[in-house]
């Protein structure tokens, strides 16, 4: 029947034997095969991370399996939390590398800097693993006292929140910058593959992100220093293990696979300097997008809105005749 409490869980429930061991073994092998890509499509500066993420889960899911056995081992319990907590984040951040490179590849439509997508998101990223990370080792460890569970919960709140917004954020500039090929008639099946591959996959991180922000929410006000406390209150997505499975084990795997399939090289060239012209067929290699300003500048000011202010006007490359002073290689797509 289950969605009971089973005295000296710290799961609340007994983890199933065999399901993290799957989980650990399938992360494992799409991780390899996103290696495998990388080399072969020589896209580490895109895709490396699927590498590194499923290393994240993989680890994450074998210390689960463990902690199936002794389930009262609080160790076991913070190491699996704080792998599997850092995981996704890492796939936001690859979602916006890619795009990163999308924008490359029509820059003429591109809302922002292709290159200052990285620079920021990546900032953000990194504050949102460092509060995941802190939060997630708080709160999982229940020996410490309340005062310091709570801003472990804090933390993730902050983290989750953060992480919806900038989600927000990131698909806003992919519309834009989707409906101005669109409009222009610039939009290739290359163009059209790897933005709805990036959709796909934004979709599965958010309605996780979601899962979790409503397991923090659930879970909130619950002290379980309370001698009368009463588990069967909790919400079924403590109480089960199930959820967990579906909304964080299952989307991360369906998506890591995704990526597997619909690797982004498969539609983006090799190399950020090469374009697509306005007619939407032809490929050019060009000069590529420059940005003399300072790394802090770029982080901070995003979208050159200093520059504008100052008069300053952006890099139009593209414009040039390429093949007539020489400078670019044209290539049919």
């Amino acid at each position: 029947m289950g969605g009971e409490y089973v005295d000296g869980s710290i799961y609340f429930y007994a983890p199933r034997k065999g399901v993290a061991a799957f989980f650990a073994i399938a992360f494992a092998a799409s991780s390899l095969y996103h290696a495998y890509q990388c080399v072969h499509y020589a896209s580490w500066r895109i895709t490396g991370l699927y590498v590194v993420c499923g290393i994240f889960f993989t680890a994450g899911f074998i210390v689960r399996e463990m902690g199936a056995f002794d389930y009262s081992d609080i160790i076991k319990y913070i190491v699996q939390i704080c792998l599997i907590y850092a995981a996704p984040p890492l796939l936001e951040l690859a979602n916006y590398n890619i795009l990163g490179r999308i924008l490359y590849y029509a820059p003429y439509h591109s809302p922002i800097h292709p290159g200052r997508v990285i620079t920021t998101f990546a900032l953000i990223s990194v504050v949102i693993e460092a509060l995941n990370g802190n939060g997630a080792a708080l709160v999982a460890n229940t020996t410490l006292p309340e005062w310091k569970q709570e801003i472990g919960r804090s933390l993730l709140k902050a983290a989750l929140l953060i992480q919806i917004a900038v989600i927000g954020l990131f698909l806003i500039l992919a519309f834009t910058f989707h409906r101005r090929c669109a409009r222009a008639g610039t939009l290739n099946s290359r163009l059209t593959n790897v933005l709805y591959t990036l959709y796909a996959s934004t979709f599965l991180i958010t309605t996780r992100t979601i899962f979790r922000v409503v397991e923090y929410y659930s879970i909130a006000d619950f002290h379980w220093d309370d001698p009368n406390i009463d588990p069967s209150t909790l919400s079924p997505i403590i109480r089960y293990e199930w959820f967990f499975y579906v909304f964080e084990a299952g989307l991360m795997l369906i998506n890591h696979v995704l990526m597997n399939v619909r690797h982004p090289r498969k539609y983006l060239p090799k190399s950020a300097k090469t374009y697509l012209k306005r007619d939407g067929v032809t490929e050019v290699t060009g000069p590529g997008y420059k940005d003399g300003r300072s790394f802090i500048v770029t982080v901070l000011d995003p979208f050159g809105v200093w520059g504008m202010l100052k008069g300053k006007k952006n890099e139009r490359f593209w414009e040039e005749d390429e093949d007539s002073n020489g400078k670019g290689k044209t290539e049919g797509v």
